[in-house]
């Protein structure tokens, strides 16, 4: 068993540290919500005041923060630099590749070995320990990673080098944007046409439109039991927090020139969806303002 640092303990970070509790690790968590702090105090993890306090005599850093600037700020003066030579770094958090390629670099350089890790599954993932992890990195790390890796997930794939996980992560949730775009303006219109939505979900799953925002997360209700549109929209993952891996994808192809025609479109609707009022509804939810338009 590892002593573990944790840094961030927000929607995704608290169940995640809690699991790495449950594993039988020594978890010392930080964040800037106190709250949050206290709430994996009580199921048993290390509550800490500073991140410099975090990873005193941690093994592993895991850490879950919201930006490419929050990554830099915390490596750059409580991480590196402060942890002993061989420490095991994990960022969790979805960033740009630029900066996640850029903190990798000062690890190496610091003799840490270091990963990114984002991920996808949302809360509900979190909770139960079922998240998938796009890691990139050496295979060296990625090797001492996997095992603290598979007890907050399920699958567990190895994207390549350093900041590959991110490139996996922008590219697969672009996909998913669209995609539920997609599905949500298809039965919308299909309301219109007087056709019934059950019946072209029977259709549409079991033919060429499959696709899991559709049979996973349907944005109709009624249609998929575990779907946020069966709760009023309560989100899994937000229309927010899909607005910004849209804009990590428009940041990262502009920086390559790759042509992304629908992902530029899919992140406009979105930043409309967002800035309408509705960030903290679940990205499925964008349905709503299709069927007003």
């Amino acid at each position: 068993m590892a002593t573990i640092g944790f840094i961030g303990l927000g929607n995704m970070g608290l169940p995640m540290a809690r699991n790495l509790v449950k594993a039988g690790h020594t978890v010392q968590g930080f964040d800037m919500a106190t709250e949050q702090v206290e709430a994996l105090a009580a199921d048993g993890g290390v509550a800490v005041d500073t991140a410099a306090g975090a990873v005193d005599g941690a093994e592993v850093v895991v850490t879950m923060l919201p930006a490419g600037e929050h990554v830099r700020t915390v490596y750059g003066e409580s991480v590196i630099g402060r942890v002993p030579s061989g420490t095991l770094l994990i960022d969790c958090s979805t960033i740009d590749v630029e900066s996640a390629r850029a903190v990798a670099a000062d690890a190496a350089e610091a003799g840490l070995a270091m990963v990114d890790a984002p991920v996808s599954g949302g809360v509900a993932g979190a909770a139960g320990g079922t998240l998938t992890f796009m890691v990139g990195g050496p295979d060296d790390a990625f090797a001492r990673a996997e095992p603290f890796l598979q007890k907050m997930g399920k699958t567990i794939v190895h994207a390549g080098g350093a900041g590959n996980g991110q490139a996996a992560k922008i590219c697969n949730n672009m996909i998913l944007g669209i995609s539920m775009i997609a599905v949500s303006e298809a039965f919308t219109m299909a309301e219109k046409l007087g056709l019934d939505t059950a019946r072209l979900f029977a259709i549409s799953s079991k033919a060429s439109g499959q696709c899991w925002s559709m049979t996973n997360y349907c944005p109709v209700p009624g249609l998929v039991e575990s779907a946020p549109s069966n709760r009023d929209f309560k989100p899994g993952f937000t229309a927010s927090m899909m607005l910004k891996d849209l804009t990590l994808a428009e940041d990262a192809a502009e920086a390559v020139h790759a042509a992304t025609p629908l992902g530029r479109e899919a992140a406009r609707l979105y930043r409309d969806y967002v800035e309408s009022g509705h960030g903290a509804v679940d990205f499925s939810g964008i349905i709503q303002m299709l069927r007003a338009n």
